[in-house]
């Protein structure tokens, strides 16, 4: 079985490669966070500077070590960052679960890097972790994603009404879900 013990390993797939995040990523990642077509997805309070987001960054390593959170730079084409996914949180004992996240620059949407990263981490998470179930929380409105997760063989389970409170209000969330023995969960992270 996984633990993590704030170590970070790096996963490398055909066009991406993710890797622990680095107080040097903090302009890269500031701008895809703050970036309008970003920001209003994001479960947390908007990013004013890129001091802020050096600030997020050592708290995630700071909850790797902790093992409560587990965040990638995600490397694109030259190993230029363009955004950053992981577990949110996991559950191991009497769940064996974990919730991702996952943004990318715009400037890289429709390329599948993000299919391609995610797919290292649910093979990380379904392997390495010996997680079962593999949650996401979407905005309803944010069709993108949903694509994405319904792609990568996530299935909807329902809505979560006003889940979250952002800075514009409480929000509803709809849940998605991927277990280990779905049909082609497996030969998706084998593949890789």
């Amino acid at each position: 079985m996984y633990v993590c013990g704030g170590v970070i390993p790096e996963l490398s797939g055909r066009r991406v490669r993710l890797r622990a995040m680095l107080p040097a990523d903090a302009q890269a990642l500031f701008g895809i966070w703050s970036h309008p077509a970003v920001a209003p997805w994001l479960d947390g309070p908007p990013l004013s500077s890129v001091e802020d987001a050096e600030a997020l960054i050592d708290l995630l390593a700071e909850w790797a070590v902790e093992e409560e959170s587990l965040r990638w730079s995600i490397l694109g084409p030259e190993d230029v960052v363009i955004g950053s996914c992981g577990y949110n949180h996991w559950q191991l004992q009497g769940a064996y679960r974990g919730e991702i996240g996952f943004e990318l620059s715009p400037a890289a949407v429709r390329q599948g890097f993000m299919r391609e990263a995610l797919e290292l981490v649910l093979a990380f998470g379904f392997q390495s972790m010996g997680l079962n179930r593999m949650e996401a929380l979407c905005h309803p409105d944010n069709l993108r994603a949903e694509r994405l997760l319904t792609g990568l063989g996530f299935r909807q389970e329902g809505l979560l009404r006003q889940y979250r409170h952002t800075a514009s209000g409480y929000q509803d969330v709809v849940m998605y879900s991927l277990l280990q023995g779905d049909t082609g969960a497996e030969e998706r992270t084998e593949r890789i």
